[in-house]
C-alpha cells in the first residue's frame, strides 16, 4: 500500500517478542545506568569549558537579583540562566557549600550545577524511552534509551550548556504531541507541548528548527486540525518574544539587534566540523545512527526525517557550529539506530538469527559502556581548580590594587562567590575597558591563547611575568586512540599560567 505523510506519523510497533523481563524493570535499570554514566565523577570530567563559566556567571547575575539579562551581551535568550539560578537558589548555592579558597572547595562550586545536568540526562533517557515506545513500541524504546544511557557521545550533556537544558523540554514537547492523539484532554496536551517548545526556543533559538516536526505531529495526529496547530503555535511564538521585549524595556534594543546579528555572522569550520567531531567521539553511534536515519527515511518515516533534516539544514545555513551543537539530535540517532536494528533482525525468519537481537544490542551496549567508563573516570579539571585556588590565595579580598583578568570559567567564582575586587568578567573586556589598578593578575589558559591575536592581549601577556603554572592530565592520553579521542575537546585545563604585571 502506498505510504503518505499521515501514515508515517502513526506509531509503528515491532512484532518481535519482548523479553521475559518486564519492561518497567528494564527501564528502571536503564535509568540507574544513565544516572551512573552522567553523574559519576561529574566534577572531574569533562573539563570546565569556557561557555560553562559564561552561563554560571549569568545564573549568578539572576541569583543576586540583578535581572534576567546582563547588560553588555545579548547572544542567547535568558531562560537558561533563570532555570539554572532557580535550581541554585533551591539548594542554597553557594552559601550551603561553605566555599573556601582550597581547590577541593572550588570544585564543589561546579559540582552542584553539574549534578543538575546529570539529572536532566536521566530525564532525557526516560523521555526518549516514552517517545520511542509511543512511536515504535517497547523493544525500540528499550534499545534507544540504552544507547542514550551508555554511548560515549552523550557525555556532552554533562556540561552546563543551554543545549543540555533545552533538550528535556524539546523531548517533552514531542512526547506531549504524540500523546495528544488519544487524550481526552487534547487541547491541554497540545498547549503544554507548545509551552515546552516555547521554553526550548526561549533557551536557545536554534531549537526553532524542530517546529516542523512537532507542528506536524499536532496536525496529523489530530485530524489535520489547524485550530490545534494555532493553539500550539501560540506559546511557541509568544514565549521567545519575551527576549526582545525585555531588551526594549531595558533600553537596549539596538544592542540586542547588534548582538543577534553578530551571532549569525560568526565563523567556524561549519557543519562538517560538528559531524566529524561526532564521528571522532562516537563512531559506533554515528555510523549506526546515520544508517538508521537513511533506513527510516527510505521507509518514508517522516518522524525521523523532520527531526533531523531541518535542524541540520539550519546549522548548514548559519555556518557556525561547535561540537556540542549535536545535542538536540543525539536522541534521533539513538532512536533511528534502534529502529534499523530491531526491524532488520526482526525480519530474519530463521529462528536462531531472529532471536539474536538481545545479543546484538547487549554487545553494542557493553562496548559503549566500557568506552564511556574509560573517559568519565579521567580527571580533566584539577589544574583548573588549582589555578582558581592559587588566584584566590594570592589576591586577598581586601586587595584593591590588583585587577584580575580571567576567562568566565574563573571570573564568576572570583567575583560572585568570593567577592574579589576589580574582576573583569571576561579577559576580553580589556579591549574596551581601562585597567585602573597598578597591578594585574592574568590567568592565561588555552582559550586566552586562541584570542591572543586580538587587540592588546598579546602585549599584556608579554609584559607579565610568570608566577605559577598548572598542567592538566589530558596530555597523559593518546588522543588519537579511541575512546580518548573524546578528550580532544577537553583541553581547557591542559596548561594554565598565572602571570603578574
Amino acid at each position: 500500500m502506498k505510504s503518505n505523510f499521515k501514515d508515517t506519523l502513526k506509531p509503528k510497533r515491532m512484532t518481535c517478542q519482548i523479553s521475559s523481563i518486564k519492561p518497567i524493570y528494564l527501564l528502571l535499570g536503564l535509568l540507574v545506568l544513565s544516572g551512573f554514566t552522567h553523574l559519576w565523577n561529574a566534577v572531574g570530567f569533562p573539563d570546565v569549558f569556557f561557555d560553562e563559566g559564561v552561563y554560571m556567571r549569568r545564573a549568578m547575575h539572576v541569583l543576586e537579583g540583578l535581572g534576567p539579562q546582563e547588560a553588555y551581551f545579548h547572544d542567547h535568550p535568558f531562560f537558561g540562566q533563570i532555570f539554572l539560578a532557580s535550581y541554585l537558589a533551591a539548594v542554597g548555592f553557594p552559601n550551603s557549600l561553605h566555599p573556601s579558597a582550597s581547590a577541593s572547595s572550588v570544585a564543589t562550586l561546579y559540582l552542584a550545577p553539574r549534578i543538575l545536568m546529570g539529572l536532566l540526562a536521566v530525564v532525557d533517557t526516560f523521555l526518549i524511552y516514552k517517545i520511542a515506545e509511543n512511536r515504535y513500541g517497547t523493544k525500540v524504546a528499550l534499545i534507544s534509551s540504552l544507547f542514550f544511557a551508555v554511548m560515549p557521545i552523550t557525555w556532552l550533556v554533562r556540561r552546563i550548556l543551554l543545549d543540555s537544558i533545552l533538550l528535556p523540554f524539546l523531548l517533552l514537547s514531542i512526547l506531549l504531541a504524540l500523546n495528544s492523539k488519544n487524550s481526552s484532554h487534547k487541547n491541554l496536551m497540545v498547549l503544554l507541548s507548545g509551552i515546552c517548545m516555547g521554553i526550548a526556543i526561549f533557551t536557545k533559538i536554534p531549537a526553532f528548527a524542530m517546529i516542523p516536526l512537532v507542528a506536524g505531529l499536532v496536525y496529523f495526529y489530530n485530524g489535520k486540525s489547524l485550530k490545534l496547530v494555532a493553539l500550539w503555535m501560540l506559546p511557541v511564538v509568544l514565549m521567545p518574544m519575551l527576549w526582545p521585549l525585555q531588551s526594549i524595556e531595558a533600553g537596549q534594543f539596538n544592542l540586542w539587534i547588534g548582538d543577534v546579528l553578530g551571532q549569525t555572522q560568526r565563523h567556524s569550520a561549519g557543519l562538517t566540523y560538528m559531524l566529524y567531531s561526532f564521528l571522532n567521539m562516537d563512531p559506533v553511534l554515528f555510523v549506526l545512527g546515520t544508517a538508521g536515519i537513511i533506513f527510516c527515511i527510505s521507509r518514508r518515516d517522516y518522524f525521523i526525517l523532520m527531526w533531523v533534516v531541518p535542524f541540520l539544514l539550519f546549522l548548514l545555513a548559519i555556518g557556525y557550529n561547535q561540537y556540542f551543537y549535536s545535542i538536540p539530535i543525539l536522541p534521533v540517532f539513538c532512536i533511528s539506530a534502534s529502529v534499523m536494528i530491531a526491524r532488520t533482525i526482526g525480519c530474519i525468519k530463521r529462528e536462531k538469527l531472529g532471536k539474536s537481537l538481545p545479543y546484538v544490542v547487549l554487545g553494542i551496549g557493553a562496548f559503549g559502556l566500557a568506552s564511556t567508563m574509560l573517559i568519565i573516570t579521567t580527571d580533566m579539571t584539577s589544574s583548573e581548580f588549582q589555578a582558581a585556588s592559587f588566584v584566590l590565595q594570592h589576591v586577598r579580598d581586601d586587595d584593591s590594587k590588583t585587577t584580575i583578568l580571567a576567562s568566565p570559567t574563573y571570573s564568576w567564582i572570583f567575583n560572585d562567590v568570593f567577592h574579589r575586587q576589580n574582576v573583569f568578567l571576561d579577559y576580553s573586556l580589556v579591549l574596551w575597558q581601562k585597567i585602573t589598578t597598578p597591578h594585574v593578575l592574568l590567568v592565561v589558559g588555552p582559550h586566552y591563547m586562541i584570542d591572543i591575536g586580538r587587540g592588546n592581549l598579546s602585549q599584556l601577556d608579554n609584559d607579565s611575568k610568570l608566577i605559577a603554572s598548572f598542567d592538566g592530565n589530558v596530555q597523559k592520553y593518546d588522543l588519537a586512540l579511541y575512546p580518548y579521542t573524546n578528550l580532544k575537546v577537553n583541553y581547557e585545563g591542559s596548561h594554565i599560567e598565572i602571570k603578574e604585571k
